[in-house]
């Protein structure tokens, strides 16, 4: 199985690579769009804003590569924090922007009566348990200003309380996304991590 993870300038690679070899995942850290076209599992992490991130997904070409490769429908791609965010079809920060498209739905600012960003450990209410087995009780890591509005509730893999129901990740088909770091959660992100990497496309 070939991996890479996706370089587009905005990603915290170390980290995600780093987890990818605790969990025995060989990948490559790749911003070719070629390379991104002969993967069979993509990787797309993202720290910054919506906006920033599109434009240079579009600039490098790696946007198209992105969404050419999964409507081949015979590869997978997970999206961590910001790269969840992208597979959307719009998001605001700062301004409308046009996402990937994966999943459909909008990203918008967290409006709570907590701080923001939301930061900190969160349990899970599971509603899509095919990457979540047994880790129902576990808490995961989550630092976000913003979050993803599915259009259909179909979508959502798994929700976190926070002043109300956010959105903690999705899931269409094989594309999924988790707004928390699972490289960051310790070991019930790894086991996030193993679930999909363990599952076919």
């Amino acid at each position: 199985m070939s991996c890479v993870i996706i370089n587009y300038g905005m990603g915290n690679l170390a980290s995600v690579s780093k987890a990818l070899r605790k969990i025995g995942v060989e990948h490559s850290i790749s911003a070719d769009p070629d390379e991104v076209m002969r993967a069979q599992t993509l990787v797309l992490p993202g720290v910054g804003s919506f906006q920033a991130a599109m434009q240079n997904l579009n600039s490098s070409g790696l946007s198209d590569a992105i969404k050419q490769r999964m409507a081949k429908g015979d590869a997978k791609l997970i999206g961590i924090c910001l790269g969840m965010q992208l597979l959307a079809d719009t998001g605001y920060e700062p301004e409308r922007c046009q996402g990937l498209g994966l999943i459909p739905g909008e990203v918008v600012q967290l409006q709570c009566s907590l701080p923001v960003p939301h930061m900190g450990w969160n349990n899970l209410e599971v509603r899509n348990p095919t990457y979540f087995r047994d880790l129902q009780d576990l808490d995961f890591y989550f630092v976000h200003s913003y979050h993803f509005r599915p259009a259909h509730e179909s979508d959502i893999a798994a929700l976190t309380d926070y002043d109300g129901p956010v959105v903690a990740a999705v899931q269409r088909g094989p594309v999924f996304g988790c707004q928390f770091h699972p490289e960051k959660s310790q070991l019930s992100g790894l086991k996030v991590l193993e679930h999909f990497f363990a599952a076919h496309a």
